[in-house]
């Protein structure tokens, strides 16, 4: 009797796990065919699939391959600067003295102390200046510098392309960064054909010049473009071409640091208050005597949701300075300071880092190299924290909802269920983070796709696989 018991036990329970087996290797052989018929024979993919909620590997297909990430860089970075206690510390920038206001002038030399806040605004500009006026400071007897002491001079990252300046999403990097160096400028057409635009630009400042050499509806004139003399890293906005209507260009601008305290200057004059004409470069050095004059603080979260949601490479290696500022307690620091905590964090989840190549913390460096296996492993830990993933996942561009997954996944069974990251340059597109699948598991995913020189059909094929996932 025991044997019979014992064959019809082996017997069911064997058949169950063959079903079981059969019905896994059957469900997720259907991205071998999303690769097999939406993936052109000229490009690579990598995936790597994690049921978060069963806490088991689902589906893997090169997920040791080493990938260029471009922007799921942020992800990384990000993740590594949640991880940090410090973590929920805003960003500083801040105007100090070593004199003293008396009746209405400051006796003393002004600093602007930057702290690399990625946000800072001209909302952020007004608050410093008005602070100033509610001390009742109209004079600046001193001289004004600039303190850009806490990053090195280098305002690029490494590996990142020359010729990509002088667009917006490259800044020039500086610890006082204002308008995230870069001005919007907006054509409006004139009422008569041939005429000129009206040009607006933004953050107005005496920094850069503007020379408008647009049209009107002149079809022959070219598209409407917006660039600058970079190569001689000049600020003379050169704004042409054809406007039909009101249209939005964006240039970035030599020497954020130049920026900010140009601007700086314009706005104490605009509020009355008499002021050197120009500045200089000094690090800031307290005595007993010292006071903070003004201050402005950007929430950690506010760059972070910047960060994620419309991938802003100014937020990544603001971050990246971050995390090697809090680790080494150091005034003075380079971005290897950064990277070697991220290289800490890569280790702590279980991988070698010698393994992978990390070059800075936006993933505008071509000199990056991740696997999706590794990308789903940073989610992986993001998710095992709660302290973490809470700050995290909202951050995260929800599929055809906000950020740079709004037009994305609208109509389909991923619509709302997929948070994630994309990342994208020449040839690579990616897209990692987290799906809700039908049955309510979570699971963390990424597909880094290579060789692809249609952006569309990366975007196609790594729909129709979140799709599939959340179906």
């Amino acid at each position: 009797m025991k044997r019979i018991v014992f064959i019809l036990f082996f017997y069911f329970g064997y058949q169950s796990t063959c079903s079981s087996l059969v019905w896994g290797q059957a469900d997720f052989s259907a991205i071998d065919s999303l690769i097999a018929r939406w993936l052109p024979e000229s490009s690579e993919v990598g995936i790597s699939v994690y049921d978060l909620t069963a806490d088991k590997p689902l589906y893997g297909y090169h997920a040791k391959k080493l990938s260029r990430p471009a922007s799921l860089m942020k992800l990384l970075t990000g993740i590594t600067a949640l991880a940090r206690e410090e973590s929920t510390l805003p960003f500083e920038t801040t105007l100090w003295s070593n004199g003293t206001i008396v009746n209405d002038t400051l006796q003393g030399d002004l600093y602007v102390v930057g702290g690399f806040d990625p946000e800072f605004d001209d909302t952020a500009m007004r608050s410093l200046v008005n602070q100033l006026l509610r001390l009742k400071c109209q004079v600046i007897a001193g001289s004004i510098y600039a303190d850009v002491s806490v990053k090195d001079s280098l305002y690029w990252g490494n590996g990142w392309a020359w010729d990509d300046t002088p667009a917006a999403y490259q800044p020039y990097l500086s610890p006082l960064m204002f308008s995230k160096g870069a001005v919007k400028v907006v054509a409006t057409p004139a009422p008569t054909r041939g005429k000129a635009a009206r040009i607006t630009c933004t953050p107005r400042s005496s920094y850069y010049q503007v020379v408008n050499r647009t049209r009107t509806r002149c079809v022959g004139d070219g598209p409407f473009k917006v660039t600058r003399r970079w190569m001689e890293n000049q600020n003379d906005l050169l704004i042409a071409g054809n406007v039909e209507r009101c249209t939005i260009g964006w240039v970035n601008i030599h020497s954020s640091a130049d920026f900010f305290m140009r601007t700086f200057l314009d706005r104490l004059a605009a509020k009355g208050i008499s002021a050197p004409d120009t500045y200089r470069y000094r690090p800031f050095v307290a005595e007993p005597q010292a006071s903070c004059l003004a201050t402005w603080q950007t929430a950690m979260q506010q760059v972070l949701n910047q960060l994620m949601k419309e991938s802003d490479n100014l937020n990544g290696e603001a971050l990246l300075w971050r995390i090697g500022s809090q680790a080494t307690g150091k005034k003075h620091i380079a971005d290897k300071h950064g990277l070697a905590e991220i290289e800490k964090m890569i280790h702590t989840i279980g991988h070698r880092p010698e393994n992978y190549a990390i070059a800075d913390g936006c993933g505008l460096s071509n000199y990056n190299y991740l696997s999706p296996e590794l990308v789903v492993d940073f989610l992986k830990f993001a998710h095992s924290r709660s302290d973490i993933f809470e700050r995290l996942y909202p951050t995260l561009p929800i599929a055809g909802i906000d950020g740079t997954l709004k037009n994305r996944m609208k109509g389909g069974a991923a619509f709302k269920k997929v948070h994630a990251k994309t990342g994208s340059f020449t040839a690579i597109n990616n897209l990692a983070g987290y799906a809700r699948l039908k049955n309510g598991h979570l699971v963390a995913f990424a597909i880094m796709n290579q060789n692809i020189l249609s952006a569309k059909q990366a975007r196609r094929f790594q729909d129709k696989v979140c799709e599939w996932l959340c179906e």
